[in-house]
């Protein structure tokens, strides 16, 4: 009877252990057997901690990232690098156009990078909560006089050796919309002047990221639109064979003029806010990006509802489930619309 019970209880051991191995040993009795158990691996990879992905240079993971304004006027398309930034964040400016900023956690592999144009409040901000060093050609009065205050790292149009004006756009551009810079440039200049490369020792990314982003939700995905203003309208179209979002502005396909390809992206995040107009002779807006609100998260061809959170200046964006209970992102790059409260958006 007890040779009975060993019988059974070695065979459960063997069912419950998926993937061990069952190895015979001649030596031992008929109803003996010896169980070797899977080795356990740690992965060891060094990620990106804005995208979740390998990355080329493990040593550059706890660099501060490099955060580049971007032009996106429609006279001035295509912009260049976009496809490498690991996370870009569009927000209107004035007259209903629309800018960006991207961020590159390893900017050195990165080719020519821009138009680059002019800092606006919320911009700054954003950078801030990121502890980026800034990319600019110079900004708003009050977002000029935030750089000063704040003491920011930032590489403005001055700094000459990290800029040029790209003769071929200035055939069909006007002036401010061929200010260019590269990676290599920017990696020159920084080591040059020895700037501080890393991050401050109480510094910490408040996202995570798994292999499938996608949210539970029964909201399909696959078709969004986002109403900016009546200049600007974005679209994201799921591909379900490379689970990412293809990007699309002005009724083209949003095309990064390195490489002349269609920029798609794996999470797609809305964040809705007060967008209001200054009131200046400038036309420019006052956009909230402290304290919290609502938004959206899409992933993987399903959307779910957000809140998110940035309580001060210097604290990045954060993301959560309406309850509280945080969420991961799916790995790979992200970008973030934020839109006014009332904004039209289409999801599909």
């Amino acid at each position: 009877m007890k040779k009975t019970i060993c019988l059974i209880l070695a065979a459960l051991l063997v069912l419950s252990c998926t993937g061990c191995k069952r190895w015979e040993n001649p030596d031992l009795l008929p109803d003996q057997v010896v169980i070797q158990l899977p080795e356990q691996t740690e992965d060891t990879t060094v990620r990106n901690p804005l995208t979740g992905e390998p990355m080329a240079n493990p040593d550059r993971v706890n660099y501060r990232p490099i955060a580049s304004m971007l032009n996106n006027i429609h006279l001035a398309m295509p912009q260049h690098g976009v496809s490498d930034a690991d996370i870009i964040f569009e927000y209107n400016v004035e007259g209903g156009i629309t800018r960006m900023v991207g961020f590159f956690q390893d900017v050195s592999g990165v080719g020519t990078i821009g138009s680059t144009r002019s800092a606006r409040p919320y911009f700054v901000e954003t950078v801030l909560g990121m502890e980026a060093i800034y990319v600019h050609a110079g900004g708003s009065t009050e977002a000029m006089q935030m750089i000063r205050k704040l003491k920011m790292d930032d590489i403005d149009e001055g700094d000459f050796a990290c800029f040029w004006r790209d003769k071929e756009r200035r055939k069909t551009m006007a002036w401010e919309h061929t200010l260019m810079t590269s990676g290599e440039k920017l990696e020159a200049y920084l080591t040059e002047h020895n700037w501080q490369r890393e991050h401050s020792e109480d510094f910490s990314y408040p996202f995570t990221y798994v292999e499938d982003g996608t949210p539970y939700s029964d909201t399909n995905a696959t078709d969004i639109s986002v109403r900016f203003s009546s200049y600007k309208t974005g679209t994201f179209k799921y591909d379900p064979e490379t689970k990412l979002y293809m990007i699309g502005q002005y009724k083209k396909p949003y095309i990064d003029g390195n490489t002349n390809e269609q920029v798609g992206v794996t999470n797609l995040l809305i964040l809705r806010t007060s967008v209001r107009n200054s009131g200046d002779s400038s036309g420019h807006m006052i956009i909230d990006v402290q304290g919290s609100g609502t938004g959206t998260y899409i992933c993987g061809g399903k959307a779910t509802e957000i809140t998110w959170h940035k309580e001060t200046m210097e604290d990045p964006f954060t993301y959560t489930l309406p309850d509280g209970t945080h969420f991961s992102l799916g790995i790979g790059k992200s970008y973030v619309c934020v839109v006014g409260t009332n904004a039209k958006v289409t999801i599909s």
